[in-house]
């Protein structure tokens, strides 16, 4: 899978690093550049990377390390044991993950992860890491329930402008 040489340069740059096994963009941030990246289910070396999708926007990411910092998580995964259809939802968005990095893997020739290794963000059945479920949320709408409940506090990080230049021609790094 060939991804844009421009999108390949914002990518790096959103993340201070060259992005490890990327295989498409998942979804683009309002500004025009990729907010949310699809990877490899194996990395190039075969070692396991079982996070399809990745969060790349650094703008994006602080707004929702402020979430994490709220304890909105810990609430999060209290509802999950209290609410039996929230955590049938939960559930069918860690089958739809597994499902998608399965199929990534079909795709690409290699084997796909083990069953048991984890999906993304403590699915099925704890809230771990918002930056993972927002990026499932984000690359496949409607399907992460507590992907799109983060998605919903944030604020239009994008507003101020794009978190990175897509210039070739430009110095790397973050914009502050």
């Amino acid at each position: 899978m060939e991804v844009d040489s421009k999108d390949v340069t914002a990518v790096e740059r959103q993340l201070g690093r060259p992005p490890r096994g990327l295989r498409a963009v998942a979804h683009r941030c309002p500004c025009g550049l990729p907010d949310v990246v699809e990877t490899s289910p194996r990395l190039p070396d075969g070692s396991p990377f079982p996070t399809l999708y990745y969060l790349t926007c650094p703008k994006a990411a602080s707004a929702i390390g402020t979430l994490e910092g709220s304890g909105l998580m810990r609430e999060m995964q209290e509802r999950i044991a209290g609410d039996p259809e929230l955590a049938a939802a939960y559930q069918a968005a860690h089958d739809d993950y597994i499902a998608r990095r399965d199929k990534a893997a079909a795709l690409e020739g290699v084997e796909p992860l083990p069953r048991d290794m984890q999906s993304t963000g403590g699915m099925p059945t704890r809230v771990k890491c918002l930056h993972a479920l927002v990026g499932h949320e984000l690359a496949v709408p409607g399907v992460n329930p507590f992907g799109r409940e983060a998605l919903d506090l944030l604020p239009e990080w994008w507003a101020d402008g794009p978190c990175v230049s897509a210039d070739t021609e430009s110095e790397p790094g973050p914009s502050s």
